[in-house]
């Protein structure tokens, strides 16, 4: 049946893919919403199109694919190794078991093109295919690109980024910002907050389903599921110089509420804090509907992965980044884009302290000042993600498509 939709593109013919990717929520979210987005006519994609996706049994794939109704294909996992070690003398007979339950999974779906999203599972994926001369396509949700998305991209027919400064290339294809394939109801969000009434409505709707007050400034403080120790020691000791018209939403992470519920008492009955503070500063140890936080906030103290920063910037919400100190360092990277911009501020988390909280309050308070700084966060933003990756992959499992071969003449 024929797209008749005006608004949206043209429906394209069911394609045969194989999606590669896991581990994480991180990692997954976006792989689920490229397959959603290839089986959506809205976007362009086909519902008879077939999804199969190649995953671990010890990721979180093994859980959220079959649950969104993808059947998954196992490969075993395989860490590259970055230093010498037993992994390093075990990875050529790992790796060749790996490659054949990539190829497997090619053969079983027939696939026209080859998705991968970074990690284990991804490697195998990339060599399998181009061994049986499939496209490979690659999404890089870092703005430093792992191991196994720098050795696909050699020979990837695209390559889609999160962020514009990400030094990753398809050597042979096509490279484009793409964004971070949004997870749904982030993606509906961003769309309703395109317009002012349908932001304002969003707004009214997140802070009475949280106990918020629509009508006054909020921020929100969370590190993320695991929460973040030292932020919620910075918060606990800024109580006292915070905005009167502030209300805070401090997503503490699971079984760290107790501390923070503990300092606010200690703060208000000290006379720290005035005991207005008690009504306005609200703790939750988790939110499953993140969407209804980000509806009413103002702005965001926060870690800085890919996804946050891909969400945030993509609902132009402004926000204090504290990177994870650990790791290569890729975080404060992820940040870099919007920082630059001005749509963010960026402080080590040695270096957090409680009046680089006040200063950031302040400005969210100022009607003004946030303002500015909201604009340039959607400035770095990607509201649409799945569906310019989803495009990609039409036009990489299309010999004819124009857009592939144009970039090649051009490169």
């Amino acid at each position: 049946m024929p797209d008749t939709d005006p608004q949206g593109p043209p429906s394209t013919g069911a394609l045969r893919v194989l999606l590669a990717g896991g581990g994480t929520a991180g990692h997954v979210n976006p792989l689920l919403a490229t397959a959603a987005a290839l089986c959506d006519p809205a976007l362009g994609g086909n519902a008879g199109t077939k999804v199969l996706v190649l995953g671990t049994a010890e990721g979180l794939e093994s859980q959220l694919v079959p649950e969104a109704g993808y059947k998954l294909a196992l490969v075993p996992r395989v860490p590259l190794p970055r230093r010498p070690s037993g992994d390093l003398i075990r990875l050529p007979q790992r790796l060749s078991r790996a490659i054949s339950a990539a190829t497997e999974a090619i053969e079983k779906v027939d696939a026209q093109v080859v998705v991968g999203f970074g990690g284990y599972v991804s490697t195998p994926a990339y060599i399998a295919a181009r061994r049986a001369g499939v496209p490979v396509v690659i999404h890089e949700q870092n703005a430093r690109p792992g191991l196994a998305n720098r050795l696909g991209a050699g020979w990837a027919a695209a390559v889609g980024l999160t962020f514009a400064s990400t030094r990753l290339k398809a050597s042979r294809g096509v490279t484009e910002v793409t964004g971070l394939p949004l997870r749904p109801a982030i993606a509906a969000l961003a769309e309703v907050r395109v317009s002012a009434e349908g932001a304002a409505s969003a707004r009214v709707d997140g802070a009475m389903a949280l106990g918020l007050d629509p009508l006054r400034p909020i921020l929100l403080v969370t590190g993320g599921s695991l929460g973040a120790q030292h932020l919620n020691e910075v918060l606990s000791a800024s109580l006292g110089e915070l905005p009167e018209s502030l209300q805070i939403l401090h997503l503490t992470g699971r079984g760290k509420d107790a501390p923070v519920r503990a300092a606010l008492k200690a703060a208000i009955e000290s006379g720290q804090a005035p005991e207005s503070m008690a009504g306005r500063y609200h703790v939750l140890d988790y939110l499953n509907t993140m969407e209804q936080a980000y509806a009413c906030a103002d702005g965001v103290v926060c870690r800085s992965g890919a996804g946050t920063v891909a969400e945030l910037t993509a609902l132009g919400l402004p926000a204090l980044y504290v990177p994870l100190p650990v790791g290569n360092g890729e975080q404060r990277l992820n940040a870099a884009d919007c920082v630059g911009a001005g749509g963010g501020r960026l402080v080590a988390d040695a270096q957090l302290a409680p009046a680089d909280i006040i200063s950031f309050t302040e400005l969210v308070a100022d009607p003004e000042r946030h303002r500015a700084m909201a604009a340039c966060a959607a400035s770095t933003g990607v509201r649409d993600g799945a569906a310019r990756l989803a495009a990609l992959v039409r036009a990489a499992a299309d010999p004819r498509s124009d857009t592939l071969q144009s970039s090649e003449e051009d490169s």
